[in-house]
């Protein structure tokens, strides 16, 4: 999809959004449609008022928000300071709670809101939506199988010069996979061709690019790499687990752990070919958890087919386990996220 269209669909949510909040008694004008030096991601900037009590808002305009992708969403909102503003087309109960919880104002195009500053709380829930929802249009290059040429140059940028060929076998794609991805990236705006001396192509827009992954990934890729849930009596000792002999690798929590050493797993994230029978057989997993057993371990599919850090041959891409970090919604692997993020995944981000 071109930019243009993606632009009227984003800012014609936001004016639903605004009517919503009108409906519920508020003033609400658009203040600034661009970005601004001082909040650069910033999708738009708005004004809602109740009398002579008002705020300005930086806003955050995504669709589809769900238990799975809250974790990205919440991270871009921490983007744009105490003063963000979610908008959406529509907000369970579920997801509201949670919002609230975190004191994370929204509002959707059904009326749902929270809203709290001096002299005005609004606080609604349970609105439905008048029509059906469908999930964000993203273009051909955020499907499944280009999710995974994104995760590629989002890992290595500098594959975006690579033959096809090359880069289809990095990604676990086929070769024809990469000839529509390219274009659609380029359509974009990601992806543009090198002038004059330069030749060849450069990835930009590497942050936008990096958080629609990340939600198209929870929505759309995540689900299907799982292999299966199991169940282990207990957790101690889960470091000194010989993947390496199994051909697996640590993600999610546990690779988070070894990152950062600021998290104790709550469960287990194993990436594989194929579920590791003889590990699964030395360590008694279940497939339904036992009295008293409720440690969980996930086994993943790995869907890439080139090495990670050397300095971390163990554990999948950090931008794999910072995306499933945010995926859990939990606020401490949430937390955790953003030191991936700071310690290893900005500087992959970086145009200059």
């Amino acid at each position: 999809m071109d930019k243009a269209p993606q632009e009227t669909e984003r800012l014609a949510l936001l004016d639903a959004a605004l009517e919503a909040a009108r409906g519920l008694g508020l003033a609400a004008k658009v203040v600034r449609k661009a970005p601004t030096p001082q909040q650069p991601r910033a999708d738009a900037f708005v004004r809602l008022a109740h009398g002579k009590d008002e705020a300005l808002y930086a806003v955050e305009l995504k669709r589809a928000v769900r238990p799975g992708t809250l974790g990205g969403v919440l991270h871009e909102l921490g983007r744009l300071g105490k003063r963000a503003l979610l908008v959406t087309d529509y907000v369970t109960p579920q997801v509201a709670e949670a919002l609230r919880a975190r004191r994370v104002q929204f509002i959707d195009t059904a009326g749902n809101a929270y809203l709290e500053h001096p002299g005005l709380l609004v606080w609604v829930k349970g609105q439905k939506p008048a029509a059906r929802l469908s999930a964000p249009r993203l273009g051909r290059a955020f499907q499944p199988t280009g999710l995974q040429v994104l995760f590629t140059l989002l890992c290595d940028p500098e594959a975006i010069n690579r033959p096809y060929r090359e880069l289809a076998a990095m990604a676990g794609v086929a070769h024809g996979t990469v000839g529509w991805v390219i274009p659609d990236l380029q359509r974009q705006g990601f992806v543009a061709e090198l002038k004059r001396r330069r030749r060849g192509r450069r990835l930009y827009q590497r942050k936008r690019l990096l958080a629609q992954w990340v939600d198209a990934y929870a929505r759309l890729l995540r689900p299907r790499t799982l292999i299966g849930r199991y169940y282990v009596p207990t957790l101690e000792g889960w470091r000194d687990w010989p993947l390496a002999q199994h051909e697996a690798l640590w993600g999610g929590e546990p690779a988070a752990a070894l990152l950062t050493e600021y998290l104790r797993p709550g469960e287990l994230t194993i990436y594989a070919a194929k579920l590791p029978g003889l590990l699964a057989a030395q360590k008694r997993f279940q497939k339904g958890p036992a009295p008293g057993q409720a440690a969980a371990v996930d086994v993943r599919r790995r869907f890439w087919n080139f090495p990670g850090d050397p300095d971390h041959p163990d554990l999948t891409p950090p931008v794999l386990v910072y995306a499933d970090l945010l995926a859990t919604g939990d606020a401490r692997c949430m937390e955790t996220a953003q030191l991936v993020y700071d310690a290893h995944v900005a500087r992959l981000l970086d145009e200059a």
